[in-house]
């Protein structure tokens, strides 16, 4: 049975914009969003021609890739999401875009979201990379994200440590591994190389050791394809993995992820991120928290595998956003000995 919403592009019209924006819309147009924007999701802008207050907006649907949307069915991606915008969003102490209108058909696993286009803000890209001031932003951001959901029990979120993510990191990074060995050999360091055999099996107690108390909402997908750069302030996008979680998770994702390790070990981004934490009233040790991150930073490899290995990426942009994530994942836990952990 088809969704009473629209599913893509295409079926969206006049009429329905109308309906559900509540002002009356003549015309509109669909242009593309970014390149390489929405590997789970598929994201555009849609310019409006009517009597709505605002010239356009961001439409965003289940990904054309029959793959992609597997991989979004494993882990509930859309339903989450949709739930966040309708319940969350405004509970919380990051800007996002205002929502319009979310629904979800869960039969289908079909989605619809219209949001604020955010036209004033620069988007970032996790494969340019970013200034240590645009770094160093993002992770006060975050912090003071995690700070407003301390374990937050009161809120309808998941754990990330639950067995749809376990069993699905298992069989995405046993999948992954070897192409990843194929296509991306140059990347992987000798002590990654021994150890691949062993990561799939050390998911279950990863997951454990990095989710146990105390925990806090997160977002669970910091890079820099999901920040938008505003004035004095950034927007965090792309809300279909969050849960609750250590708050060293979105930390050591951003890091190990998205910024070049010279600058996180220069600059000690880590220990920035404890410092706000504390600044914020957050008191745990030091310790656990250095262990946390490694930990979280392991883990966080099964991403890397399953986006460089198993996904369809789409484009050339795709390509070297896989290298990125990849190289900069390996080279950090590199670095730090987290394989020795295995």
């Amino acid at each position: 049975m088809p969704s009473h919403f629209p599913t893509q592009p295409a079926e969206l019209t006049a009429s329905w914009l109308s309906q559900t924006l509540g002002y009356e819309i003549h015309d509109f147009d669909v242009q593309p969003f970014a390149e390489g924007a929405g590997i789970i999701g598929q994201v555009v802008r849609v310019q409006l021609d009517g009597r709505q207050p605002f010239g356009s907006l961001v439409a965003k649907f289940p990904s054309p890739s029959e793959a992609n949307r597997a991989v979004a069915h494993t882990y509930d991606m859309y339903g989450r999401e949709i739930g966040f915008y309708r319940t969350i969003a405004n509970q919380v102490s990051i800007r996002t875009p205002k929502c319009y209108f979310a629904d979800f058909d869960d039969s289908t696993q079909n989605f619809v979201l219209l949001m604020e286009d955010l036209r004033d803000f620069e988007i970032g890209d996790q494969v340019k990379g970013c200034s240590l001031e645009n770094a160093r932003q993002i992770i006060s951001s975050i912090a003071r994200l995690h700070t407003s959901a301390w374990q937050p029990d009161h809120l309808n979120l998941v754990s990330h440590n639950n067995s749809a993510q376990r069993d699905g990191m298992i069989a995405g990074f046993n999948m992954g591994w070897p192409a990843v060995v194929n296509a991306f050999r140059d990347l992987i360091p000798d002590a990654a190389m021994r150890a691949g055999d062993k990561m799939a099996s050390a998911t279950p107690w990863l997951l454990q050791e990095m989710c146990a108390p105390p925990v806090c909402l997160a977002h669970a997908d910091v890079r820099l394809d999901n920040v938008f750069f505003g004035a004095g302030e950034i927007a965090l996008v792309d809300w279909q993995s969050v849960c609750t979680s250590a708050p060293e998770q979105d930390l050591a994702y951003f890091l190990t992820q998205s910024v070049p390790l010279e600058s996180v070990l220069a600059h000690d981004l880590k220990g920035f991120y404890y410092q706000e934490l504390r600044a914020h009233g957050i008191d745990y040790p030091r310790t656990t928290f250095e262990r946390r991150y490694k930990v979280a930073a392991l883990y966080l490899l099964n991403y890397a595998v399953i986006i460089a290995g198993t996904l369809d990426l789409g484009n050339e942009r795709g390509q070297a956003l896989a290298r990125t994530l990849l190289g900069g994942s390996l080279a950090s836990l590199d670095e730090m000995g987290a394989f020795d952990l295995l």
